[in-house]
């Protein structure tokens, strides 16, 4: 395969109008599915908006209700990656994040790390995840992240030792902070993606959605970051935007060749000094 090609649909969800999301959630498919798009990708929970509080219950679907099935049949065009709130047979609620291709749920990640500082309550709404686990799909070996799992640097390493070659993290990230001419949060997450994709010597793509919810912004900045760690293309910021990149197959095998950290990476000792670790703390 030499390149693989990607839409990153940098959208603006209406908070808890999951039938009105998910219009336009379908129109951006269809464009990209016309436009010969391998794969579109779209952001944290952009079917149901962000700050939900009591509305999660409310915007909830379960796996198998019409609005997933409708979107599994909507990736035999085209692979998908999408964020909602997802509820269990237990009533529990999850951020989830679904990877659909060929009309099936190829992956189901439940976020593991839910934040409960500044602007955000999501533990008291939401159920924690408890799995990271790469997945194969057409396009090679992937990994699924939803925003503040990618701030725990686990998350992406045990992806990448699971042999995800693909990094795709799902986000609703607000605008916080100025440092010169740019957003703080945006200068936070422009170093993080690029600093794990050359650590672990994958392709990061990253879709951050955009609008105002309860006084708050969010930046988008959606982009795809090579192995290198180099910004290849970067969606606009506040704006509403459809960021189109190529995955070129030969750049992640050049940097592999030259910069073999990856492969010389020692799970053994990386397990060893973590049971030492953990087995100190239970004392």
């Amino acid at each position: 395969m030499t390149g693989i090609s990607v839409t990153l649909a940098q959208l603006k969800p209406k908070l808890g109008c999951v039938a009105e999301n998910l219009v336009l959630i379908e129109e951006r498919i269809k464009k990209a599915a016309a436009d010969k798009v391998d794969l579109i990708v779209f952001p944290e929970l952009a079917v149901t908006g962000y700050f939900l509080k009591d509305l999660v219950p409310e915007v909830a679907l379960r796996i198998d209700s019409s609005e997933i099935t409708h979107l599994k049949e909507l990736s035999r065009q085209i692979s998908i990656a999408i964020g909602l709130v997802e509820v269990t047979d237990d009533y529990r609620f999850y951020n989830t994040a679904l990877y659909l291709e060929d009309g099936e749920i190829r992956h189901l990640h439940r976020k593991v790390y839910l934040p409960t500082y500044g602007l955000f309550d999501e533990q008291r709404y939401l159920a924690r995840g408890e799995r990271f686990r790469a997945f194969d799909t057409k396009f090679g070996r992937m990994g699924l992240l939803i925003c503040e799992d990618m701030w725990h640097l686990s998350s992406s390493y045990i992806l990448a030792m699971d042999g995800a070659s693909i990094l795709i993290c799902l986000s609703s990230s607000p605008g916080r902070g100025i440092e010169g001419e740019i957003l703080g949060s945006a200068r936070a997450w422009q170093q993080l993606t690029s600093t794990t994709a050359m650590f672990l010597n994958c392709r990061v793509l990253y879709c951050n959605r955009v609008g105002y919810e309860d006084g708050v912004n969010f930046w988008g900045g959606s982009e795809y970051i090579a192995p290198s760690g180099e910004s290849v293309i970067r969606g606009k910021i506040l704006e509403e935007d459809s960021v189109r990149a190529t995955l070129d197959e030969g750049a992640l095998r050049r940097e592999r060749i030259f910069f073999p950290m990856l492969r010389d990476e020692n799970l053994f000792v990386t397990m060893q000094e973590l049971r030492r670790i953990e087995s100190k703390r239970g004392q």
